[in-house]
C-alpha cells in the first residue's frame, strides 16, 4: 500500500514527460533532468521525501542557479 503513492506521482512524472514536455523548448540546466531526477528521487526515497527533493531541485531551476551534474542524494 506505501508503493501506491510512489507508484501514482511517478505515473503523473510520465504523463508530463509524454505529453507536456515535447511540446516545450528544452530548457533543463540540470544531468539528470528535472523529470528524469524526480521519477528517481521518488524510486529511491518514496513519495514524500521524493516531492520534497524534487521540489527544491524545480525551485533551483533559474538563471540564479547554474545548473550541471546534480544527482539524487543517497
Amino acid at each position: 500500500m506505501r508503493a501506491l503513492p510512489r507508484r501514482a506521482l511517478i505515473s503523473l512524472v510520465q504523463v508530463y514527460r509524454t505529453w507536456i514536455s515535447p511540446v516545450r523548448p528544452p530548457t533543463c540546466r540540470f544531468t539528470p533532468t528535472c523529470s528524469e531526477y524526480a521519477v528517481e528521487a521518488l524510486s529511491v526515497h518514496g513519495a514524500v521525501r521524493g516531492v520534497y527533493l524534487s521540489t527544491i531541485r524545480l525551485l533551483k531551476c533559474g538563471p540564479w542557479h547554474r545548473g550541471g551534474w546534480d544527482p539524487v542524494p543517497e
